[in-house]
């Protein structure tokens, strides 16, 4: 049995697992650019189907001209805690590609899916660096795509704020009982062998 904090697993996978969570107490403390590169160079190595690496990283950090806009981009909830992140990235995925000898793009059945194993190596990657990294979808996907530049063909996926994990009083009141690390449903209720009905839902 590994333990990591209040995680608990039946199997022996890397700590690392269980010691990433997503935080929403920060403290406004800044990231160099190298560890943000660092984080964001891991993303880069994550798996996609035909190579085509779907996705690509809108940032900004805090106290530069484009974290106003960013930040704007979020709910009012997620402003709330996350305007005391280090940074915003907005993750967007394109939605076609190319075929190992194709000559056109075709629809891409998996590019959100491989956008999300580049948000889980960055996550993954952040931790392990000393960051906490938060993912979010309550965004204004209506305005996201045209306040960050992002060309047709292409799907605003997700917001994630990075930052230094900081004490849960600087949350707001509402929000300080809900900053504890998640469980996950058993193993048993997820995985079933040769049908979806032999998971033990």
């Amino acid at each position: 049995m590994t333990t990591a904090n209040s995680r608990t697993t039946d199997y022996p996978i890397d700590p690392l697992f269980l010691q990433r969570w997503s935080p929403r107490s920060f403290t406004g403390a800044p990231m160099p650019e190298y560890e943000l590169f660092t984080i964001l160079e891991a993303a880069r190595w994550a798996p996609s189907a035909f190579n085509s690496q779907p996705w690509r990283f809108i940032y900004a950090r805090r106290d530069t001209e484009h974290w106003p806009r960013l930040l704007g981009l979020l709910t009012e909830s997620n402003q709330l805690w996350a305007k005391n992140a280090a940074v915003l990235i907005f993750i967007a995925s394109k939605a076609t590609v190319l075929p190992r000898g194709a000559e056109q793009e075709v629809p891409s059945w998996s590019h959100s899916l491989d956008a999300g194993a580049a948000w889980c190596s960055l996550a993954l990657q952040a931790a392990r660096s000393g960051w906490a990294a938060h993912g979010m979808v309550g965004f204004d996907k209506e305005r996201s795509a045209s306040e960050l530049g992002v060309p047709d063909g292409f799907r605003v996926e997700v917001a994630i704020a990075i930052g230094q994990k900081g004490d849960k009083s600087l949350l707001p009141e509402a929000l300080q009982a809900r900053e504890v690390q998640s469980q996950r449903v058993p193993l048993r209720e997820l995985v079933g062998e040769g049908h979806f009905s032999a998971i033990k839902a």
